[in-house]
């Protein structure tokens, strides 16, 4: 530059276009709105919410520069810093200085205001600087007792804990008489900034990272990985897919706070054949994804959304939930844990910024290390290199075991579908890779079924409502119980309707006994019923009345006959048949007319789908928002400029003048009042006149806008007026 820049917004002024666009591309912040001059740019660019956000973008490399460049006085030249770490610090200043975490001043560089105070007073371990010459050649006279406690402040902490300053001690004592520590109050000294950069060996790092350790692990071939990625993806959809249908046979009813209960997240665990953890992150999927949602009355239940996500193939199902996944803020790791109380899957405490940042940093380095299955230390020692200010160990292991259960990688390696995932594919290759879906289920003779691969989804539907999955893998082993059929009958099945279901589905012959435990219970369920009294219970069978009257494992329902095939309570409905249910009896409910009553075979939630807001992470603007907010701001510069000096117009002059620029194409400024009855000038290109309004386009938003022309106090070419303003600056 021919001119030294006195602040952060003169020197951004002095930027080419091609800088300022590269500046919001790493930074894109600074366009979320777009400020309207420099001076609004430099002030928020030296936001301490801004240096958070840009600080927590650096690598451990670029970081390491901007602690170094803290330590040293402003201005400091280039070599300064090079000295102080390394010559490959030259690439670094200059990307440091592209994002405006370093601003030139001629041919030095200063730091804006607020990064030092966010990089502490103490940058990399150093203490306080002395302000004054220092004679290095003390250093060689260090006594062996000063020398150890030098050794332990050299780097950092530089402070020291004494118990009197005016008895520190012989070797602490001979240090504060040669100035090499200093007293900071009556029990604790420091090692000046000088002395320690002098002892590291004139260097401010122990380590300098230029770049990040090479990943090791395990050698997976792509077709491994694939194998194994395309069984994980199928399975993730069978467990959502089992897990909703499991929220509508027995809907949960949520916590307070909102979110699964502990015991209810065990049953649905068990439901599945799946770790509790497991269950918590499928939770948070379909919670992501609108597939369920806490209604009004607690209940957690499917939406309606599910029904269509059903219906759709298998590759937009996996991509509807996996694209949420990259992005979403909330960590289903922490499920489980809390250092107060249990946190619950769709609860409001998952949310946790720099989640997603860690996530696609991780899957970053497993597209760069392709068929690797990498070992655990050594990838979180590249992340952290990568996210020095953001990394969390814990996230780094829940999003690969995440990335494995989605099929995102296989054994470990990322898969064909995780890099066309990661490339944003059109075609991610998924349905040609699942197997087909299976029309047909082959029946046991010990009451299980046996479905050779993935059913279809009207079958898996009918077999979850009336058997249990017993294991899973290739095939999957359905067993069926007295308490299964009792469900199919629960959900308005008849015992022939199971029967015809089973034999038409299945290629091998129903067995006697499966056959018989549907008829008996089919025969059984509905012969005693419960009504509301609050509750009673009703059967044409006076001996089976007198059993339950007389079990002792019911008499803490106080049951009371008051006919001879009549029971009563004071416990509701659900409780009374959930625990008869428990004792061995096979109770239905009836409505008050006395007709017996069979659950709906689909519950879905009456409110709409409430997915969880998200954290997000600010991405780089497209090319054309860039190149607008560089031209509106400059726009913006160009109007301060002219504030000023707008010259006053009558009416006529101002339509006038307004005709004659529209005829000649010509950029204008006017001086326009406001809805607030302010004055603002504003640089335009003026359109056409019609109703008394002027239509435009405004250079500062690049917008048509509309000016109505009573409220236009004065016309003047642009190029005019900013001549004027120069003139007066000079």
């Amino acid at each position: 530059m021919s001119k030294l820049a006195i602040t952060f917004a003169d020197e951004l002024r002095a930027r080419s276009d091609d800088d300022l666009a590269a500046l919001f591309k790493l930074r894109p912040d600074l366009v979320t709105p777009v400020p309207n001059d420099f001076t609004a740019l430099a002030a928020r660019a030296t936001s301490t919410p801004s240096l958070v956000r840009a600080l927590d973008s650096l690598n451990l490399w670029h970081y390491q520069i901007i602690e170094a460049a803290c330590v040293l006085a402003e201005p400091f030249k280039k070599s300064e810093i090079v000295s102080i770490t390394s010559q490959e610090s030259n690439f670094a200043l200059d990307y440091l200085w592209q994002m405006g975490l370093l601003y030139k001043e001629g041919n030095n560089f200063r730091t804006p205001v607020n990064l030092k105070l966010l990089i502490g007073d103490e940058p990399i371990g150093l203490g306080p600087e002395l302000g004054s010459k220092v004679d290095f050649s003390k250093l060689k006279d260090v006594p062996k007792s000063s020398a150890e406690v030098l050794s332990k402040l050299i780097w950092g902490p530089p402070r020291g804990q004494i118990s009197n300053i005016k008895k520190p001690g012989t070797a602490i004592g001979w240090l504060l008489e040669n100035n090499i520590l200093v007293a900071l109050d009556s029990n604790t000294v420091a090692l000046p900034r000088e002395y320690a950069i002098k002892l590291r060996g004139d260097k401010v790092h122990k380590e300098l990272s230029s770049k990040p350790i090479k990943l090791t692990g395990k050698t997976v071939t792509q077709k491994q990985a694939d194998l194994a990625a395309i069984a994980n993806i199928s399975t993730i959809l069978r467990w959502c897919e089992e897990f909703l249908h499991n929220l509508s046979d027995e809907p949960p009813t949520a916590l307070r706070t909102g979110g699964i209960g502990v015991r209810e997240l065990k049953r649905i665990a068990e439901h599945l054949g799946v770790e509790e953890n497991c269950v918590g992150f499928i939770a948070e999927l379909c919670y992501l994804a609108g597939l369920v949602v806490i209604d009004p009355d607690d209940q957690i239940l499917p939406t309606s959304s599910f029904d269509i996500w059903l219906s759709k193939p298998s590759e937009e199902r996996w991509y509807s939930l996996v694209v949420l996944w990259l992005d979403t803020s909330r960590v289903s790791g922490l499920i489980g844990r809390g250092p107060d109380k249990n946190i619950a899957p769709l609860g409001p405490e998952l949310d946790r910024a720099g989640a997603s940042l860690i996530k696609r940093t991780t899957l970053k380095i497993l597209f760069e290390n392709l068929e690797v299955s990498p070992e655990i230390p050594s990838i979180k020692e590249i992340v952290k290199w990568w996210n020095p200010q953001r990394f969390n160990g814990d996230f780094v292991d829940w999003s690969l075991r995440e990335a494995e259960w989605l099929g995102i990688t296989g054994q470990g390696a990322l898969s064909t579908f995780g890099q066309n995932l990661l490339l944003s594919k059109e075609e991610l290759g998924i349905e040609s890779a699942l197997p087909n879906p299976v029309d047909h289920i082959l029946i046991q003779a010990d009451n299980s079924a046996v479905a050779p691969g993935p059913l279809t989804a009207e079958i898996s539907s009918e077999m979850g409502t009336i058997a249990d999955i017993e294991s899973r893998g290739g095939a999957t082993v359905y067993r069926f119980s007295e308490a299964s059929i009792r469900r199919g009958l629960d959900h308005g099945k008849t015992g022939d309707q199971i029967k015809t279901f089973l034999t038409k589905t299945s290629k091998t012959p129903m067995p006697q006994p499966l056959e018989y435990l549907i008829t008996d219970v089919a025969k059984r369920h509905g012969k005693l019923r419960v009504g509301s009294a609050h509750a009673y219970i009703r059967c044409e069978d006076e001996g089976l009345i007198q059993q339950i009257l007389h079990d002792k494992k019911c008499e803490h329902l106080r049951l009371r006959r008051i006919a001879p095939q009549v029971l009563a309570t004071d416990f509701e409905l659900p409780e009374v048949i959930t625990e008869l249910r428990e004792y061995g009896y096979l109770p239905a409910a009836e409505n008050a007319s006395g007709i017996l009553l069979s659950q709906p075979n689909l519950r879905r939630a009456k409110s709409r789908p409430k997915p969880p807001r998200i954290i997000a992470e600010f991405s780089a603007p497209k090319e054309s928002v860039i190149a607008s907010a560089v031209k509106t701001i400059r726009a913006g510069e160009r109007s301060r400029k002219v504030e000023p000096i707008v010259p006053g117009t009558s009416s006529n002059e101002t339509l006038a003048l307004i005709n004659q620029y529209i005829n000649n194409q010509q950029t204008i400024a006017i001086s326009y009042a406001d809805n607030n009855g302010g004055v603002i000038n504003r640089i335009i290109e003026p359109i056409s006149i019609s109703l008394g309004t002027l239509t435009a386009k405004d250079e500062a938003s690049g917008e048509i806008t509309q000016f109505r022309i009573p409220r236009i106090n004065g016309v003047a070419p642009a190029f005019t007026i900013s001549q004027n303003k120069a003139d007066l600056d000079l």
